[in-house]
């Protein structure tokens, strides 16, 4: 499944309520500058599941999801974890849901990151002597939600519509008027 498509198992959400931010807002949410979100894009780490870049100057949107992913790799990036095994672990998280996210722990020893779906899971880990640190999605998906709802999100843009059809507008690139005889000048 690519980033650009919602699990199957969740309603679709009508385009006229979808919800996006841009580039700019999901940096001050994660904590990130806009040149290393702009390289996770390209190199397809995450990309806006709203709308891509599409030329010079146009703006990505990020969905809510998109964030929480966005959150997630900066936190593993701080605890030392390689941006290849990250990539690895982005792979698992990009068919989730918001809410199956939320459900995960994310364990790791520094090199392997590991999803933990229970407390019993988390022990075992540990006792295991494989988790150093965690990550906890559900607090994750809480903190953004929270610094989201200060910022402005944006429905994305509907393509322009034509206002006159094809055959209306042929004269105009022409300069003739339809109807009427061009005259020599």
């Amino acid at each position: 499944m690519d980033a650009h498509t919602e699990p199957t198992s969740r309603p679709a959400v009508p385009p006229s309520q979808i919800r996006g931010w841009r580039g700019s807002a999901a940096c001050r949410v994660v904590g990130i500058s806009y040149r290393q979100l702009d390289y996770w894009a390209r190199t397809g780490l995450v990309e806006p599941s709203i709308r891509r870049a599409s030329g010079s100057g146009s703006n990505r949107l990020y969905s809510f999801r998109d964030i929480i992913v966005l959150k997630v790799i900066k936190r593993l990036l701080d605890a030392g974890v390689s941006l290849q095994n990250i990539r690895k672990a982005v792979e698992a998280l990009r068919s989730r849901g918001v809410k199956d996210l939320a459900e995960i722990t994310l364990m790791s020893d520094g090199s392997t990151v590991y999803e933990c779906r229970s407390a019993g899971e988390v022990i075992d880990l540990l006792r295991g002597g494989q988790g150093v640190f965690g990550i906890a999605v559900r607090t994750t998906v809480t903190e953004v939600m929270g610094r989201l709802a200060t910022l402005p999100g944006e429905a994305p843009v509907k393509a322009p519509t034509r206002l006159h059809p094809p055959e209306q507008t042929q004269g105009r690139h022409t300069g003739t008027v339809p109807g009427r005889r061009r005259t020599a000048s």
